[in-house]
């Protein structure tokens, strides 16, 4: 059975610029804005609390700014975010006032979800703005965002944001009804998956590339929100988005593609951790340190065959089996030149090794999250 929005206590739902923007006049959809607002008020006066993820903010200025080439340099972007952002914030103020609700504009970066202290911050003044009637609507800090601390997509942004408040589900809306086995667009065999209970490989493989023009989006983003949704224990959805009040055709049952949540449940810092998006490098390791930390084990020392990357203690790491499979991802206690030290050696020989002594494991398996 694939979930109902009509159930969720918390829902997340993202938007892309295709759909809040009219490409050839260059302005937001007011008419569809209005629609999906309605939604929204539907859904709250039946107990569901919605925050929004949006994009748009570059689309609304492009034109304006004489921006308007296929690719934007890193600081085109970044100018464009700046005077588009308000243009969004009044678009989305004018729809959702027009409900009687109250919107709410948060600005994240990458640095806001992968810093504990940052993420606990925006956590709880979503929690606040929801308390208080609000209805958040989110959006990547374009202006300030540099190129190696960017989501570079609103998915993953949505993903991290269910996952940080625990949503039961999450929206991406966009320009197909959801996952096929193949680009309907040129196989015309390509069969519509309703739903998906785990996120195989051979599902993995059914995303593309981007599409070309302002979006950075297409199935591949999507897919990669759907694991870090999925692991945090929220349903996620892939629905057209190209119709009038489009959340209302969701929960009526229009044709879309469910991901169903992992099994189990995680403490919200392990949540956290298996939802950093910048793991700053990774451990190697071999047959018997996979078969320890599938069996609950922490990583040591003596299991990993090669470190790489740039990291410190306390960074986000993945550990990866010898054939490059992704098998976790966890805070290490030691930074990349003294684990290379250590790499395949025994914890007692720590000691001489370093010159002092930390410890027994490289990444205890309390801050350890399985793939």
């Amino acid at each position: 059975m694939s979930p109902g929005v009509a159930q969720a206590r918390l829902l997340v739902i993202k938007i892309g610029s295709a759909l809040v923007v009219d490409a050839g006049r260059a302005a937001a959809r007011i008419a569809w804005l209005a629609g999906l607002s309605a939604d929204i008020a539907a859904a709250r006066a039946r107990g569901t609390q919605v925050v929004v993820v949006s994009s748009g903010a570059i689309a609304l200025a492009r034109h304006a700014l004489g921006l308007t080439q296929p690719r934007l340099r890193l600081e085109e972007k970044q100018a464009a975010a700046a005077v588009g952002q308000i243009r969004l914030a009044q678009a989305w103020s004018q729809a959702l006032g027009g409900q009687g609700l109250v919107a709410a504009q948060l600005l994240l970066t990458l640095g806001d979800t992968e810093d504990r202290r940052r993420y606990l911050n925006a956590r709880d003044t979503l929690r606040t703005l929801l308390a208080l009637g609000c209805v958040p609507v989110i959006n990547e800090n374009d202006s300030v965002a540099t190129a190696e601390i960017r989501f570079g997509d609103n998915d993953r942004l949505a993903a991290r944001v269910a996952e940080m408040m625990q949503a039961d589900q999450l929206v991406l809306f966009s320009d197909i009804d959801g996952l096929y086995t193949a680009d309907p667009k040129r196989d015309p065999h390509a069969s519509h998956v309703p739903i998906v209970e785990t996120l195989s490989p051979a599902i993995e493989a059914m995303g593309g590339e981007p599409p070309p023009g302002y979006s950075s989006g297409g199935m591949r983003t999507k897919l990669l929100a759907a694991r870090i949704a999925t692991q945090a224990g929220t349903a996620m959805a892939v629905a057209l988005g190209h119709r009038d009040n489009p959340l209302a055709a969701v929960a009526a049952g229009a044709r879309c593609t469910w991901f169903l949540p992992a099994p189990g449940s995680r403490s919200a810092r392990k949540r956290w951790i298996a939802g950093s998006l910048s793991p700053a490098g990774a451990y190697t390791i071999d047959a018997g340190a996979a078969r320890a930390l599938a069996a609950g084990g922490s990583l040591l020392p003596a299991g990993v065959r090669t470190v790489t990357g740039a990291f410190t203690q306390g960074d986000a790491v993945l550990v990866l089996s010898a054939d490059g499979t992704r098998l976790a991802q966890g805070l290490t206690a030691y930074d990349a030149q003294d684990a290379t030290r250590l790499a395949g050696h025994r914890s007692d020989e720590i000691d001489s090794l370093l010159g002092w002594r930390g410890r027994d494991e490289l990444i205890h398996r309390d801050d350890l999250v399985l793939l």
